[in-house]
């Protein structure tokens, strides 16, 4: 159930952070469930799509067909040996242990793909929230939590690659100085968490 929800906030991320692409990516799904995918105000929406065919979507990270194939295998075993009662069905210690090991190796590998996408979030964050006048909230934190974080359902590992943000490839812009100044508070509020 969480590689699940991990599979869809990466979705997620695709469709806010490249909705282009993301509307090629349903071809081949139905009329109805590609308006419903379109027009989804949060990334449980997508739990309403077979489990494997919303997997196809992680090709826009350019994860190919075997890697998206092992995905699909979790899914797959998962629903061999989880049982919604919340009876796990594992003969030995030593046969989850394999497998956790391999959901996470999974949730690292999709979390590499996903580095671009958080990337592009994070600087188009930057570039139309610098100014406190013209945004939702006028203190950087709530701004950050709430429209960069929050609305973009970023994890830890999302926060970590928005942390080592070159900020300096945004010195062209002429507000150079209020983004570079969120930026330093994304840092200092992100940072000291660091473990």
């Amino acid at each position: 159930m969480l590689t699940m929800s991990f599979m869809y906030f990466n979705i997620w991320q695709i469709k806010q952070n490249r909705p282009d692409d993301f509307e090629k990516g349903l071809i081949g799904f139905g009329r109805e469930i590609e308006k419903a995918l379109m027009g989804a105000s949060s990334p449980f929406v997508f739990s309403t799509v077979n489990e494997r065919s919303i997997l196809r979507l992680l090709k826009l990270i350019a994860c190919d067909n075997g890697k998206i194939g092992t995905y699909a295998k979790l899914v797959d075993d998962r629903n061999e040996t989880a049982h919604p009662n919340g009876q796990i069905l594992y003969s030995t210690q030593a046969a989850l242990d394999t497998k956790i090991a391999e959901v996470l190796r999974v949730v690292a590998e999709i979390q590499a793909h996903s580095k671009p996408i958080i990337e592009d979030c994070f600087r188009a964050f930057l570039l139309q929230n610098h100014d406190p006048d013209e945004r939702e909230y006028a203190d950087d934190a709530d701004q950050i939590r709430e429209v960069l974080i929050h609305a973009n359902y970023l994890s830890r590992k999302d926060v970590e690659v928005c942390l080592g943000f070159d900020i300096d490839s945004l010195a062209d812009q002429a507000n150079f100085a209020s983004i570079k100044a969120l930026f330093e508070k994304f840092r200092f509020n992100h940072s000291q968490h660091e473990d």
